[in-house]
């Protein structure tokens, strides 16, 4: 690991802690004294450290009071299960039947409960559970860095602990997709199947053009740990607004804890070029690495809600190889298993269309239950 590397690590882990704020804002004050009795010369400096110093610390203090509020208000649902010295989050309903439990991811670094309208629809069939990744929801931060391989590990072991039992139907979305591919690859005995959700290719990040906003993903979300961190909220104040059972908004909220997104700012460097070198080998899975397993490739047909990506293209010939890459790329997950399906999600919908269409999402779930089930017909 490069030294740069390391220190972006030792940063976020300090950013990780609420309560970081105050620490920062310590030395400006001792230096701005420090100033202060140095003479008439250095006063005015020094008058401007202590103020500084004096506006992080009532920021931070702000943000302390304001997930205090918050974790008052919104205790975890679920069980917090020790994973190796740090707690995730599992929320597991509906009853353990002879079928397969369904275990759903969503897209970015976000918690659980960002899928919390599929799994309140599937758990009136089958067991249901959302896992936060560490960091995410209610789950502890975790060590750093982060990364695909290791929350792979760490999501088998949270259910395990928390006493889930397979087989398991694993449902990722997105960058979620790729960490349950990575998760069945490792214990495809505890597998009944793998529903992705239109997911993450690594081949469009290693071979694709610049994606600005995947380049920039890891910074935005430091820049909004130390935003958080300084009682910056875009949310304060604003919860008694909404519904307080809203699935959404009790997750935004939660998440305004700096560990969300200093661990998404760890674990997003993956999709860059460098993290691809560094980690690819350990993240990706490969052609037949999933063996027979049945898995079920939804994604939509075109590409709905992707128009940003072309835009910068202005040369109509290089504008279509693009599109037919981002068309194609992400089929290649077809091939890690012998027994896998394409699965077109209905017309107009784009890559957030777990949010758009959730019954749609269930009922393909649903059929790979189906064929997944006692006495169920071999579905190769």
């Amino acid at each position: 690991m490069r030294p740069g590397t390391r220190a972006a690590d030792v940063a976020l882990r300090l950013l990780s802690r609420d309560w970081a704020g105050l620490a920062i804002a310590l030395p400006p004050a001792v230096a701005g004294a420090w100033c202060v009795t140095r003479g008439p010369g250095r006063r005015i400096l020094g008058g401007a450290l202590v103020g500084a110093s004096l506006a992080l610390g009532l920021g931070s203090f702000r943000h302390l009071v304001h997930v205090t509020r918050v974790r008052v208000r919104y205790p975890a649902p679920g069980r917090m299960v020790d994973v190796g010295g740090h707690r995730m989050h599992v929320l597991a309903e509906g009853d353990t039947g002879p079928g397969p439990t369904v275990v759903w991811m969503p897209g970015g670094h976000a918690g659980g409960y960002a899928m919390y309208r599929l799994h309140a629809l599937a758990r009136e069939r089958t067991r249901s559970v959302l896992v936060d990744r560490p960091g995410s929801g209610w789950s502890d931060p975790g060590p750093f860095p982060r990364t695909t391989a290791t929350e792979a590990v760490e999501l088998l072991t949270a259910l395990e602990r928390a006493g889930e039992k397979g087989p398991y139907v694993f449902v990722g979305h997105s960058f979620g997709g790729l960490l349950m591919a990575n998760a069945a690859r490792r214990r495809p005995d505890l597998m009944a199947g793998l529903v992705l959700l239109d997911p993450t290719p690594f081949d469009a990040v290693a071979f694709g053009p610049a994606l600005p906003g995947l380049r920039r993903a890891s910074r935005d979300q430091t820049v909004l740990a130390l935003r958080h961190l300084f009682g910056l909220h875009a949310l304060a104040g604003k919860e008694e607004t909404h519904a307080p059972e809203d699935p959404a908004r009790v997750l935004a909220m939660i998440e305004l804890r700096t560990r969300a997104n200093c661990a998404a700012a760890s674990i997003l460097r993956e999709l860059s070029p460098d993290g691809i070198t560094r980690d690819g080998w350990q993240t990706a899975v490969h052609d037949g690495e999933l063996g027979s397993l049945p898995l079920l490739l939804v994604a939509p047909r075109d590409l709905t809600g992707g128009g940003e990506i072309f835009d910068a293209v202005d040369d109509p010939e290089e504008s279509a190889r693009v599109r037919h890459f981002f068309l194609t790329v992400r089929d290649r997950f077809l091939m890690a298993s012998s027994r896998s399906r394409r699965v077109y999600t209905p017309e107009g919908t784009g890559h957030d269309f777990p949010d758009r269409v959730p019954e749609f999402v269930v009922q393909v779930v649903d059929s790979l239950l189906d064929r997944c089930g006692p006495g169920a017909p071999d579905p190769s």
